[in-house]
Formats: structure tokens, C-alpha cells, sequence
């Protein structure tokens, strides 16, 4: 079992995401969620060797510091009958790059919303369930008074596709 980590130790601790400091028992919560989101805190303070109360304590400065934001399934969309992974870069009039993302992060296929350097201006992530939800999607993008042009790439093959990215 892992001995509970001291606050005060330096080498227990390292600057988080936020600014605000990132213990050792921050870190290895936080991995632990990350393999099974339902773990319960008592679970996760027996794996720990830490008390509940201690885990209650930095789960809540996690969600209240905006690090934990919430738990979701991971899921495989195409058994879902999402046949679909579109990737598609997008072009904005000036000035209209905030206003484009926020309108297109509220349609329900996508899944990620990106401003990006280089020629384009942002990159769309959405899943969708076969040509003809694709198609509605891509023409409802090029319909947004602001969206210049758009180029979509269709996914052959998912290789990887998992934002539980080690830390």
C-alpha cells in the first residue's frame, strides 16, 4: 500500500494545470480514476492506504480547482451505429473564430473543438452515423454565415482513439 503523502513535502508536490499545487495523492487519485471513473472514494482511500475522509477532501479540491470535471463512460460509438469519425478543418471570416466554435461545440455530433496554428483555423471532431447525418453536418457548417470553407476527412481505420492520457 502507498504511505499518505505529506503536503508540505516538495517532492510530493509539482504545479498543476491551474497554477494551484499538485500533490503526490492528487496524481495517483487521479490515475486511479482514470482506469475506473466509478471508484468509490472508500475504494480508492483502501488501494491508497489513506483515510476516506482524505480522499473526499482532494476530490473536492480537484472538482473545485476545475482538474476533475466530471466521470463518463468510455464507449465504442461504432456498436453504437456511429459509423462514422469525421475530422474537419474548418476556415473562419476574421474575427468570428470565438463566436464559430462556440456555435459548432453545441451540435450534437462533436466531439471536439479545436483552434489550431497554420493555414486553417480550427479542426472539428464529430462522429456520425452513416453519409446522410454527415452530410446535414458538413452542409450545416458551410451554412454558418461565419465558416469560409470546410474540408473533412473521413476515418478508415480508428488505431487509437482514448483521451485517458497518462500523468
Amino acid at each position: 500500500m502507498v504511505k499518505p503523502t505529506k503536503r508540505s513535502d516538495e517532492a510530493g508536490q509539482k504545479e498543476g494545470a491551474l497554477g494551484r499545487s499538485t500533490d503526490t495523492l492528487d496524481l495517483k487519485i487521479l490515475r486511479m480514476l482514470l482506469l475506473d471513473g466509478r471508484a468509490s472514494a472508500r475504494e480508492l482511500a483502501s488501494s491508497l492506504g489513506v483515510s476516506t475522509s482524505t480522499v473526499t477532501a482532494h476530490l473536492e479540491r480537484l472538482r473545485g480547482s476545475g482538474i476533475l470535471r466530471g466521470f463518463t463512460a468510455v464507449l465504442d460509438f461504432q456498436r453504437l451505429g456511429y459509423e462514422l469519425t469525421v475530422v474537419t478543418e474548418i476556415s473562419v471570416l476574421k474575427g468570428k473564430l470565438f463566436e464559430m466554435e462556440r456555435e459548432i461545440a453545441r451540435l450534437p455530433t462533436v466531439c471536439a473543438v479545436y483552434d489550431v496554428t497554420g493555414e486553417i483555423d480550427a479542426i472539428v471532431v464529430s462522429k456520425c452515423k452513416g453519409r446522410e447525418e454527415l452530410s446535414r453536418f458538413t452542409k450545416g457548417l458551410l451554412a454558418m454565415p461565419f465558416i469560409e470553407r470546410t474540408n473533412s476527412h473521413v476515418v478508415l481505420t480508428t488505431v487509437k482513439e482514448d483521451f485517458r492520457v497518462p500523468i
